[in-house]
């Protein structure tokens, strides 16, 4: 557990072997916490694996802490978990919000990055949130989008995620437990081609939950959703000349209805020394067919292409 500061304590692993190639994991969501699937991408024999919860994260404290959490902030703690840990220059790995948080670091320090590789690319941009949550559901699971809008009163039907938002802000349990719910339970649907459980939203968002555990990724979603990422509009591939130079390949499912190829592909032709590969048949969550080893393989080249 390391102390970051604002009241914060970060989980932090290390995996593999103390004399490999140093890489630092960082997940999705935001707010969804490293999982042993993650760790698992690295091997053990070749890599430092570094994984660690982000702020409100995972076993990180306070669970769903908002107050100074901020993409500077999780771009800071990046930097303290190396340093703490006397590294010099590691391999970045990250997917979805990951991906967001792995450009951010990179551009912020370069001279700290060896090689990146990244899964479903996003950057942080509202026309991406509204993409993700709204217009593709609207679009090819018009079902799932109609169930979701016709939970709440007719008077805010017509901003699903900002009225979703300020129920997951409201302290009152019963308003801000079910909208998690139902926001974990839409996004997740959404991540796979197939989804292997089915989804059946409430009859409203007043039902009562019983017997499920409230995931911390909707708060904390949520929360960068209303600051925009705590990003400038199109800060990202605007500073992408910072990256010339660093080795990176993403690893792209075709019909990712999250975090479709366009991002993916601007990013790649926005930065110099990226490669673009594109996974058929696959969406956006990293058990979908083909994008875990693609991921595994995309690792070990760009850690050969940087000499590691």
């Amino acid at each position: 557990m390391v102390a970051v500061g604002d009241g914060h304590t970060l989980y932090v692993e290390q995996a593999g072997s103390p004399s490999g190639t140093p890489v630092v994991f960082l997940h999705g969501g935001p707010g969804s916490g490293c999982q042993p699937a993650h760790r698992q991408l690295f091997d053990p024999h070749r890599f430092r694996a570094v994984l660690f919860d982000q702020r409100g994260a995972g076993r990180s404290t306070p669970r769903c802490g908002r107050e100074a959490n901020t993409t500077q902030h999780l771009v800071a703690d990046i930097e303290h978990v190396r340093s703490l840990l006397g590294i010099e220059r590691w391999l970045v790995v990250g997917g979805s919000w990951g991906a967001t948080l792995a450009v951010a670091y990179a551009e912020a320090h370069p001279d700290r990055v060896t090689g990146v590789a990244l899964r479903g690319v996003f950057l942080g941009t509202h026309q991406e949130w509204r993409w993700a949550f709204v217009d593709a559901p609207r679009i090819f699971r018009p079902d799932l989008y109609a169930a979701a809008l016709h939970l709440l009163p007719e008077a805010e039907r017509g901003d699903l995620l900002a009225a979703l938002a300020r129920r997951l802000r409201d302290p009152d349990a019963a308003i801000h437990i079910p909208a998690a719910c139902v926001w974990g339970d839409y996004e997740r649907t959404l991540s796979e081609i197939r989804p292997e459980k089915a989804v059946t939203l409430p009859a409203s968002l007043g039902a009562a939950i019983v017997g499920r555990t409230i995931p911390a990724t909707p708060y904390i979603e949520a929360h960068y959703y209303e600051h925009d990422c705590f990003l400038r509009p199109g800060q990202l591939l605007a500073e992408t000349p910072r990256l010339a130079g660093i080795p990176a390949i993403l690893v792209q499912g075709r019909y990712d209805l999250l975090c479709p190829p366009q991002t993916a592909f601007a990013l790649s032709q926005a930065w110099p020394g990226c490669e673009l590969r594109l996974i058929e048949t696959a969406g956006h969550a990293l058990p979908e067919p083909g994008i875990r080893p693609a991921l595994i393989q995309a690792i070990e080249e760009v850690a050969d292409r940087g000499g590691l």
